[in-house]
């Protein structure tokens, strides 16, 4: 398998982000100079955090010499959802799991009862809509699965659904089931990740901890990971 750095949850702190992907370039230039190596986001990069426009934008240009692969995690499934309705329930369950922040960084003004899915494309812009609309759901360098939440245990890839990738937790998070690979998943932060004989989670809650961090696969040491730390909370700039 060759390099792959897959990155958790970053849910808006472009703060952690930007020093991420300098200590991720840094590593690569120092153990693995000249080795080809692909970046891998695992979802959620919007949300809680005071700059989603920025996150999107620097995810959307990866970094020069990497191979990239984008996945989609639940809370981008959230706002493309409110892009297709003005439905209060839809907009509502966003804007209370951090939809709001979200949209005061698009430059958009939150009322109750005042749900425009046009003003939200809009702010997003043609680019940026289209981009977000490639999002995978999962990808796969054996000996590893890369997805944002996990998966269904038991049940082959082929037959798995978008909204278990998205959304599920505790019966894979609980599951010690060989899964024919080790996911590589986010969606479900903890204080520091997490390496199990069936998993490695990734997620350690940028939000949440102050903490945004990746692992390296491909390396004959195995898994290895890499932190930035900042305050809790928005991350404002």
């Amino acid at each position: 398998m060759e390099l792959h750095y897959a990155i958790g949850d970053v849910h808006g702190r472009d703060d952690l982000l930007e020093a991420l992907h300098e200590r991720i370039v840094a590593d690569r230039a120092y153990r693995h100079s000249g080795a080809r190596a692909t970046l891998v986001y695992l979802g959620d990069y919007i949300d809680r955090g005071a700059n989603s426009l920025r996150v999107i934008d620097r995810v959307m240009q990866g970094l020069p010499g990497f191979d990239t692969v984008y996945l989609k995690g639940n809370h981008e499934e959230l706002m493309l959802d409110c892009m297709q309705t003005d439905d209060r329930e839809t907009w509502s369950v966003w804007v209370t799991n951090g939809g709001r922040e979200t949209l005061e960084s698009f430059g958009l003004r939150f009322r109750y009862n005042d749900y425009d899915p046009l003003a939200l494309a809009k702010a997003l812009g043609p680019e940026r809509l289209a981009w977000l609309d490639k999002l995978r759901l999962y990808h796969r360098a054996d000996p590893y699965l890369f997805v944002h939440a996990g998966m269904v245990p038991g049940r082959p890839l082929a037959q798995q659904q978008a909204k278990d990738m998205l959304w599920i937790r505790r019966a894979f998070l609980d599951s010690e089931a060989d899964h024919g690979f080790i996911v590589v998943h986010g969606h479900t932060p903890r204080e520091q990740p997490e390496l199990k004989r069936n998993r490695i989670n990734v997620d350690t809650g940028a939000t949440f901890h102050g903490r945004l961090t990746a692992v390296a696969l491909g390396e004959d040491e195995g898994p290895r990971f890499l932190t930035i730390e900042g305050a809790p909370g928005r991350g404002d700039a």
